[in-house]
């Protein structure tokens, strides 16, 4: 039996590219326009393996609509689709259940890349059937995911100070171990822009290395080559967080 997906998009030649090509890929596919037609279209979400979910929509926008989808169905597959991706986005969405982000304008193989993987991975437990576990908020941050790549923390070998290892697992399922290395000159520069000493081995670093990471993989759709990164400067706009950091 063919999966069925539900797209929730205002914008009617993007529902339309996206429901050829996963049509194309086999896949059953349902359309809504805005946000309370898309409530409506999902219902208690029994109909629906996945869910494609714009961010950006008038009226009930994408976190929103994530939210209400997730009281409705807690095991619910939904792949947010935007243009306008950030770390803090994707960990709003994931604190709210999403399984994965898609850059727009989008490639049939991104798409049917990141529906195919949101697929793959089993259907979140639901709270109403799970036991209580005291887990904190951020153990729950663990994996960030885009364009349908996944991003962990790699537990293997020891760190320098100055280095953050990530494990990378592609949409076909094959795993790459990134290095991403804090260079000295941004740690100086964050140094002299906020007046305050935040050592490479300080946690700001693994959200900067992160957040580098998490955009190449949105923008270029594919591991790095050489499995290296650098963070080489910061955005002046990351400089109020780095003077308030509270990591260690």
């Amino acid at each position: 039996m063919s999966k069925r997906i539900l797209i929730i998009d205002d914008e009617e030649n993007i529902r339309r590219v996206m429901r050829l090509t996963l049509q194309a890929a086999g896949y059953e596919v349902g359309e809504a326009s805005d946000g309370e037609r898309g409530l409506e279209a999902f219902g208690d979400g029994s109909s629906w393996d996945a869910v494609l979910l714009d961010q950006r929509m008038p009226g009930i926008d994408g976190l929103e609509m994530l939210r209400r989808i997730n009281e409705r169905d807690a095991t619910a597959r939904v792949i947010m689709a935007t243009a306008y991706a950030s770390i803090d986005l994707a960990v709003d969405a994931m604190k709210l259940g999403a399984s994965d982000f898609v850059r727009k304008p989008m490639t049939p193989e991104i798409l049917r890349n990141a529906v195919d993987a949101a697929l793959s991975k089993r259907p979140r437990v639901s709270p109403t059937t799970a036991p209580h576990l005291d887990v904190p908020t951020d153990a729950l941050i663990q994996i960030i995911t885009m364009n349908g790549f996944t991003i962990l923390d790699s537990e293997g070998g020891i760190q320098e100070p100055n280095e953050r290892r990530f494990i990378v697992k592609s949409p076909g399922g094959s795993e790459h171990e990134v290095l991403v290395q804090i260079d000295e000159e941004a740690v100086g520069y964050v140094e002299r822009m906020t007046r305050r000493r935040l050592p490479a081995e300080n946690s700001f670093w693994t959200s900067q290395a992160q957040r580098l990471l998490s955009d190449y993989l949105w923008k270029e759709g594919k591991v790095p080559p050489t499995r290296k990164l650098t963070v080489k400067d910061i955005d002046r706009d990351e400089l109020p967080t780095a003077a308030r950091w509270q990591g260690v």
